[in-house]
């Protein structure tokens, strides 16, 4: 029979107390070099940054991925010591993890997709930090480019995580020059001529006074008929991600030099058939 009275309740007492210390000072170890490490981390992009030998988006992506597999690296240790304290064989852990991932090697397949898929993105400089990016069906500027994830801000604020093995193709939108595009539609009524020369004035006088325009812009003609409109389209090379701007600017001051030159920008127009057999036009606007 179970005799309480021979266990060495002092021995086991000192030998919990010590074990309790050891893990808190592991677990107080791990929260110090943490945050030195970080700002070791930090200090070195910083440096690199200053110095502009990569650009500065490759550098934000460089220094997310560098966190990363710090902080990966950096449990993966305190776990192993915390086996270690508890008197866990690590090698009979890594033995049975070797034989436990044979099983579970098909359910982690997508993981290492992931892994696979993110580590030829970032080789491949296919996107960094701060690029307005389409994915699938995402647009977005990039926050941060992961092993496993990637975290792209939407328009709207909101912050999506996509999986890396789910990036089958991406359009960068912030590699190179951008274009900006207007159709700005006149009536039939009015003078293409006239209309083409005062969209000349405003693109000439947009082009001195906007450094964000690198080429243009100009006035390629007439574009489309509608049902009651002319489309002229207008085109420009901008800074990028200055063309949306670039563009509200111009139709702000086509919109303002046609009203100050008497040329419609026309509504669209239906025609109604009454019952004595007449019609009447009328506008939508």
């Amino acid at each position: 029979m179970f005799n309480l009275e021979k266990i060495d309740w002092e021995g086991l007492s000192i030998d919990a107390g010590l074990i309790a210390l050891k893990i808190v000072g592991v677990i107080v170890a791990f929260i110090l070099i943490r945050k030195i490490g970080y700002k070791i981390i930090d200090r070195t992009y910083d440096r690199i940054l200053s110095r502009k030998e990569i650009t500065e988006g490759r550098t934000l992506t460089l220094h997310k991925l560098t966190e990363n597999i710090f902080s990966y690296a950096l449990i993966f240790i305190v776990a192993a010591t915390l086996f270690s304290i508890l008197g866990i064989p690590v090698a009979s852990l890594i033995a049975g993890a070797g034989i436990v991932g044979l099983a579970i090697g098909f359910g982690a397949q997508g993981l290492v997709s992931d892994v696979v898929t993110g580590f030829f993105l970032l080789l491949e400089r296919q996107i960094d930090v701060s690029d307005y990016v389409t994915i699938g069906n995402f647009d977005g500027v990039v926050e941060a480019v992961g092993l496993r994830t990637t975290q792209l801000r939407g328009l709207d604020g909101t912050l999506h995580y996509i999986p890396n093995r789910e990036i089958l193709t991406v359009s960068n939108h912030s590699r190179g020059n951008m274009r900006a595009l207007v159709d700005i539609s006149v009536s039939y009524n009015d003078d293409l001529d006239k209309v083409t020369d005062v969209m000349k004035e405003v693109c000439d006088r947009i082009a001195s006074t906007n450094d964000k325009i690198v080429e243009g812009p100009n006035v390629l003609g007439v574009q489309a008929f509608g049902a009651s409109d002319v489309v002229i389209r207008v085109i420009a090379k901008t800074v990028n991600g200055e063309q949306f701007e670039v563009e509200r600017q111009l139709r702000k001051e086509f919109k303002e030099a046609f009203e100050q030159h008497g040329i419609e920008i026309p509504f669209p127009h239906q025609v109604f058939v009454h019952k004595d057999g007449g019609s009447k036009e009328k506008s939508l606007g």
